[in-house]
């Protein structure tokens, strides 16, 4: 009985600590934005962007 309860706690403290590992990592992440002059979709007319109707 004992034996069954401390593996449920071991996996209950690793997944804790890779959910907390994966966090902290998540928040360290460069996030990084494309510059306007890149951007495909300024260059578009509006005739492009509407759809077909007829």
């Amino acid at each position: 009985m004992y034996t069954i309860l401390i593996i449920c706690i071991v996996i209950v403290i690793v997944i804790l600590l890779l959910s907390v590992l994966t966090t902290s990592k998540a928040y360290d992440y460069k996030h990084s934005v494309d510059s306007l002059e890149d951007n495909p979709h300024l260059h578009s007319t509006d005739k492009d962007d509407r759809p077909d109707k007829e």
